[in-house]
């Protein structure tokens, strides 16, 4: 690409985006656009962090992030399930002294907030997953890996310096599934993620290709085939060392409840199945062997239901009845989201495109400071409620808003 044809690409990208309904850029009160920021520290809010990372990341690699599939109204209806619900204010309980830590499955987080399982994380800066990782550690936060990592579970553990849980596609080889819960294993992972939102196939994504447009590097991940789409992901180095000839696709169309069945008779590590929308389905994942439960659309990226997840998270929880730890993830942009899911029943909750942001804009500090920046809203919101500890949350303490 010539430099005249790059900067108009970059010019006609940032267009696109500031036209999107995915942007959310700060803006002053007279309705002008605020000046960027220029490090980590001094971001307001992670929108501010969307707003370099914008910057900084290739057309083709954001369009990736952001895209949701169709016109992405599933992705704003994840973000907007939050605006339908407000808190309830109360007023003298000493709050001098709040406990945002949670337990899952004996392992013990400083905060409610994990790092969902994102795929490829060097599209978005040179560190990738290790940055992640080396800012979940210091703010003492779950990190999830995805099978698609651009770096191998062994060195993000290492980084991590604690397991991170590791997320599984189920492939069309049921073998391969296999293979890799053992080689997590053998890494210390703490827990086992299946995905199970994408076996239903491949949607359109519009945003993701209409960005790749504007973007003409050689990139087979960005530009490719579904086919060609396919091998990249299995030359990531979680699949190294394992046959992977026979394998179609990372997703399996073909397969049902005896998946979850299958790989949890190869792991003793805590199974939870990922992307769970529905009070039955969670009843049969139990059923199946399931640990635990994360209610996930995939951020808007595997349907186009325009069912928010906080909307279907009280009908998983009381489907579940206590019996398994729920997590919720999709549009959590703000501390006060993840007050009122965990009111409505989530033990935790996960956030993807937010610390990518932070990702992109400035490596590991940027990551950091996504989670600083939730995690003080989250404090903020249980004072002003007078509530000391995430335990204490519930119904109570939020309002359904007309």
């Amino acid at each position: 690409m010539s430099v005249h044809g790059g900067a108009l690409a970059r010019r006609r990208f940032l267009q696109f985006v500031g036209a999107s309904p995915l942007w959310a850029a700060p803006a002053m009160a007279d309705g002008a656009a605020a000046p960027s920021i220029t490090s980590a520290a001094q971001a307001l809010n992670v929108f501010e962090l969307q707003e370099v990372a914008a910057r900084n990341i290739p057309p083709a690699h954001y369009g990736y992030l952001m895209t949701g599939v169709h016109d992405d109204r599933t992705v704003a209806a994840n973000a907007a399930g939050y605006s339908r619900w407000g808190l309830r204010a109360r007023r003298l309980v000493d709050v001098s002294r709040i406990d945002i830590g949670v337990t899952l499955f004996g392992q013990t987080f400083a905060s409610p907030v994990a790092l969902c399982p994102l795929s490829a994380q060097r599209a978005f800066h040179p560190d990738g997953e290790l940055a992640s990782a080396r800012a979940a550690k210091a703010r003492g936060a779950l990190q999830m890996l995805s099978t698609v990592s651009s770096t191998s579970i062994e060195e993000v553990t290492k980084a991590r310096g604690a397991p991170v849980w590791f997320q599984v596609y189920p492939t069309s080889d049921i073998e391969v599934a296999k293979a890799l819960v053992r080689r997590a294993d053998a890494a210390g992972a703490g827990a086992i993620v299946l995905t199970l939102d994408l076996l239903g196939g491949g949607m359109r994504r519009e945003t993701m290709q209409r960005l790749a447009r504007l973007d003409d590097r050689p990139c087979e991940a960005c530009h490719g085939t579904p086919a060609e789409r396919a091998t990249q992901n299995l030359r990531r180095p979680n699949y190294q060392g394992i046959d992977t000839s026979r394998v179609r696709t990372i997703s399996a169309p073909a397969f049902t409840w005896d998946y979850v069945s299958n790989l949890r008779a190869v792991t003793k590590s805590p199974l939870l199945v990922k992307g769970i929308m529905t009070g039955e389905d969670a009843k049969i994942a139990l059923r199946r062997g399931a640990d635990g439960i994360i209610v996930s659309n995939h951020g808007g990226r595997a349907e186009d239901s325009l069912i928010a997840t906080v909307e279907a998270l009280p009908e998983v929880v009381a489907a579940v009845g206590g019996k398994a730890p729920i997590i919720v993830d999709g549009g959590i942009r703000r501390g006060t989201d993840v007050f009122k899911a965990i009111a409505l029943g989530a033990d935790a909750v996960a956030i993807g495109r937010p610390y990518i942001w932070g990702l992109g804009a400035f490596g590991e500090e940027g990551v950091a400071a996504a989670m600083r920046l939730i995690d003080d809203e989250l404090l903020e919101a249980m004072r002003q409620c007078g509530v000391t500890r995430l335990a204490d949350l519930g119904k109570a303490n939020i309002q359904h808003l007309v």
